[in-house]
């Protein structure tokens, strides 16, 4: 058994085979449905080894092979490892998988995926419609950039390791930049630097180019004292000490890109479309964003490019919401919140990078952004949506009750029931192209359960 899957990528073969040599690849191809985690990363296609965290404490480990190494033609990994964890896998699974590169001319290259295998060519299949249309909708991005002057550079991301830095970290590296991740623990290595929010350190982004600033509390959860506190006190004085030092350093960054939230607007606001030019609104979290885009100014006042991303409800099965509903509603047990007539303004966790990406190379982009796709929903049109791309039945809806049990009466009027309509106004003024600017090819894509059409493949 196995899988043969091709598809043609509109970027050079040596381009291609160079992605896929960079820290963040495996990354970037990784199906984010499946219940898998990379605990290590190969460093050599010819010989490396990479290795997969499965549940239970079970690993996976893939080892290049010298002798499946032609580059830029093709490089091979098949199964390996020692010790038990990786005992049950190597006991079961057969694999010997060959990615070859084949020169189309004109600029295009063939990318074809053999598997060698004991896996049944029907459960493969998804994860490779996945990974060519990641590889293709990353390369593009690369190249819009390229194609604007953006050249490598060194870039710094607080809050790396969470749900949208860990995706930009590695579509950033794979695009041939210099990512420094700014950590709270002592370095590990010439990729990161610690960062105390409080007192940051003088030279801590000497030679940055750019800084991408994502860190902050988890906004979830219940709106006690204590929560709205942390939630405070991550952001705003964190965010106005980075921007001093952004202003402050010589040779330092030129762009602070801030994380922000749609929040800015308030909880409910009907029907009305939200741009960036839309008056604050009211609540908690109205007020905490208004204060954390303020907290920017000391960067904007020393000449910076300053860009605000009001982030939307990002979507990912690896994190956030829908991370939270996949198996409520994969058992059949999901259903509309309330009566369901909420504006729910989302957004793909790959458009998300790509804006991020944007605010990069535009240097026109300046001040808030929506960070939403151009078609947002209402919680009962979200709600159907993910029940027809599980094939499961969405009639057991949720009651105003449990949100408020669950996060108080202001965390469920403020997140659970809150009703945006934002729109991207500067994003559609800009032309600017969205992987999934609608909301079902987007699920289906992330959770596996897209189509085939821009590939060919064959079982055999």
């Amino acid at each position: 058994m196995g899988l043969i899957f091709s598809s043609e990528i509109d970027a050079p073969r040596e381009e291609v085979f160079a992605w896929h040599t960079r820290p963040g690849a495996f990354t970037r191809l990784s199906p984010p449905w499946q219940p898998m985690r990379l605990r290590a990363e190969s460093k050599s296609l010819r010989d490396g080894t990479a290795e997969l965290a499965l549940p239970g404490g079970l690993r996976l480990v893939a080892r290049h092979q010298p002798d499946g190494y032609d580059p830029p033609r093709r490089f091979a990994d098949e199964l390996g490892g020692h010790g038990l964890m990786s005992l049950p896998a190597r006991a079961v699974i057969r694999w010997r998988h060959w990615h070859e590169f084949g020169e189309l001319g004109d600029g295009r290259m063939l990318m074809t995926d053999r598997v060698d295998t004991t896996v049944p060519g029907a459960l493969l299949r998804p994860m490779f419609v996945y990974r060519h249309r990641q590889l293709a909708d990353d390369l593009a991005a690369h190249g819009r950039a390229k194609a604007h002057g953006l050249g490598p550079i060194t870039v710094a991301v607080s809050g790396a390791s969470g749900l949208v830095g860990s995706a930009l970290t590695a579509f950033l590296s794979t695009g041939g930049h210099r990512v420094i991740r700014l950590v709270r623990h002592a370095a590990t290595g010439p990729d990161e630097r610690q960062w105390n929010p409080d007192d940051p350190a003088r030279d801590l982004l000497a030679g940055v180019d750019a800084v991408i600033h994502l860190a902050g509390a988890s906004i979830a959860g219940r709106f006690t004292d204590a929560h709205r506190r942390a939630i405070r006190d991550s952001r705003v004085g964190p965010t106005r000490r980075l921007a001093e030092l952004v202003a402050a350093t010589a040779d330092g960054p030129t762009a602070l890109i801030c994380a922000s939230a749609v929040g800015y607007y308030g909880y409910d606001r009907g029907d009305e479309p939200l741009t960036e030019d839309s008056e604050r609104g009211d609540g908690y979290l109205a007020d905490l964003v208004a204060d954390w885009e303020a907290a920017l100014a000391p960067a904007e006042q020393a000449g910076k490019r300053v860009v605000r991303v009001r982030t939307g409800i990002v979507q990912s099965p690896r994190g956030g919401t829908l991370r939270l509903m996949r198996p409520l509603f994969a058992a059949g047990l999901g259903g509309r919140l309330g009566d369901g007539r909420q504006w729910l303004p989302w957004i793909g966790i790959d458009d998300m990078v790509d804006i991020y990406h944007r605010a990069l190379w535009d240097t026109a982009l300046a001040g808030p952004v929506n960070a939403v796709a151009p078609n947002p929903v209402r919680n009962n049109t979200y709600t159907a949506t993910l029940g027809n791309v599980l094939h499961r039945p969405t009639v057991l809806p949720v009651p105003g009750l449990g949100p408020r049990l669950l996060l108080g009466a202001q965390g469920a009027r403020e997140l659970a029931c809150a009703s945006q309509r934002a729109v991207p106004g500067r994003l559609s003024e800009a032309k600017h192209p969205f992987r999934a600017p609608d909301l079902e090819p987007l699920l289906r894509h992330l959770l596996g359960r897209a189509g085939g059409e821009r590939s060919q493949s064959a079982n055999r």
